[in-house]
């Protein structure tokens, strides 16, 4: 059901990518061109990893996790940051997104990595209440902040 994703998989994680931005309202903000996931996930030095979730009777990708590795300064190891967890809604109730957080928890213990952390939209209830049936935690007393655009120019120096 979950397998790690290869080169081949470009075109289909690039669909499911701009799947979440239309379920999470903002599809204008997904940009990452195939380019781009390509040489990010399988390039000279990949930058981030993915799994896809596959339909078990029909072989078809229904799902992805695409996450990279964090490092905590105050355990001194890395985790994952998941990025994007995504199942396409025919797919969902199917095991599928319990089956990715699965296996991302399985490789945190297998390497050594202390934390499994990722973002959910505060009006995504259906999602909230999947995480903590897992036993995810909010961290609530962490507010995320973000540079982007013109702000991220202007700090960076960019006239």
């Amino acid at each position: 059901m979950i397998r790690t994703a290869t080169a081949h998989d470009i075109p289909v994680i690039h669909a499911l990518i701009r799947e979440l931005a239309d379920y999470e309202k903002a599809p204008d903000e997904a940009k990452a061109t195939p380019d781009q996931l390509r040489e990010a996930l399988f390039g000279e030095h990949p930058a981030a990893f993915a799994h896809i979730a596959e339909d078990d009777t029909t072989g078809e990708p229904v799902g992805f996790a695409l996450w990279f590795l964090n490092f905590s300064t105050w355990r001194g190891v890395h985790g994952i940051y998941l990025e994007d967890l995504y199942v396409r809604p025919e797919a969902r109730g199917g095991g599928h997104g319990k089956a990715l957080l699965t296996e991302l928890a399985r490789i945190c213990v297998e390497r050594g990595y202390e934390r499994l952390e990722w973002s959910v939209l505060n009006w995504n209830a259906p999602s909230i209440a999947f995480y903590e049936a897992l036993g995810a935690r909010p961290q609530d007393e962490w507010t995320v902040y973000r540079l982007t655009d013109e702000a991220l120019g202007t700090l960076g120096g960019r006239a």
